[in-house]
C-alpha cells in the first residue's frame, strides 16, 4: 500500500500512474481529504488504511518573495505544509510501520535546499530541513527495518512552475549540464525503483537533474 500526499500534483498523479502499473495499490489524497497542516486530518486518514508500506511526502507550496517583503504568514505557511506537514505524515506512518516492521518513507525535497535561491527563503528552509529529518529518522529507525530517503526531482516543468517567466525558465536551464529538465515521468520511475530494489538504501539524498551542488 502506497501514500502520496500532495495527491493532485503533477508528480504525484505521474507517481501514481506509475505505482499503478506496477502493482501498487495507491493513494493519493488531495488536501480535502487530507490536509498535511491539520495532525487530526492527517492521522484520521492514515489509521483509516489497511497496511501501509511506502509513504511519498509530495505535499508542498511556494510563497516566494524577497526578504525584505516576505510576509511572515507566506514563511510560516510553507514551512508548514513543506516541512512540518512532511513531519506530521511521517510521524503518523511511522506508528504503522514500527508494527510491521517495515516501510519506506520518501520526502520530495529540492535542490533549493542546498543552494537556496534570491527569493525562497522560506522554500530553502523547508526543503534543507527535510534532508536533516530524513537522515535523523533513517537512524532512528533501521532497526525496525524502515528505510527514510530523500528525492530532489529537480526543475520540471508542471503546473506549479508554469508562471515562470521565459527568461527565468532558461536562466535554470544554464545551470543544467546536460541542458535539459527532469520530467516528472523519470522521477516517477525513480523512486518506484528506489522502493523496489533498493532494499538496503536509507538515509540518502538523491539529486536527480544535472546541476552540481558546487560549494560557494
Amino acid at each position: 500500500m502506497a501514500l502520496i500526499t500532495g495527491g493532485l500534483g503533477d508528480l504525484a498523479q505521474a507517481l501514481h500512474v506509475e505505482l499503478t502499473g506496477q502493482g501498487y495499490a495507491v493513494h493519493a489524497p488531495g488536501r480535502t481529504e487530507m490536509d498535511v497542516t491539520s495532525s487530526t486530518s492527517v492521522e484520521a486518514f492514515v489509521s483509516g488504511l489497511e497496511a501501509l508500506d511506502l509513504l511519498v511526502c509530495n505535499a508542498g507550496v511556494c510563497r516566494d518573495a524577497s526578504m525584505l517583503k516576505m510576509e511572515e504568514m507566506d514563511f510560516d505557511h510553507v514551512l508548514d505544509t513543506c516541512l512540518s506537514g512532511a513531519f506530521r505524515a511521517a510521524r503518523a506512518a511511522l506508528n504503522r510501520m514500527s508494527g510491521q516492521r517495515r516501510g519506506h518513507i520518501v520526502f520530495i525535497g529540492s535542490f533549493s535546499g542546498w543552494r537556496g535561491p534570491v527569493g525562497q527563503a522560506n522554500y530553502a528552509a523547508a526543503k534543507a530541513g527535510l534532508m536533516g529529518l530524513t537522515q535523523s529518522l533513517a537512524a532512528e529507525y533501521g532497526a525496525r527495518n524502515i528505510r527514510v530517503n530523500c528525492v530532489l526531482p529537480g526543475f520540471m516543468e508542471t503546473r506549479m512552475t508554469a508562471g515562470l517567466g521565459e527568461d527565468l525558465k532558461r536562466s535554470f536551464l544554464a545551470a543544467h549540464t546536460l541542458g535539459r529538465f527532469n520530467t516528472t515521468k523519470e522521477v516517477s520511475c525513480f523512486i518506484a525503483h528506489l522502493d523496489r530494489f533498493l532494499l538496503h538504501t536509507s538515509g540518502q539524498i538523491f539529486n536527480l537533474d544535472s546541476r552540481l551542488n558546487r560549494p560557494a
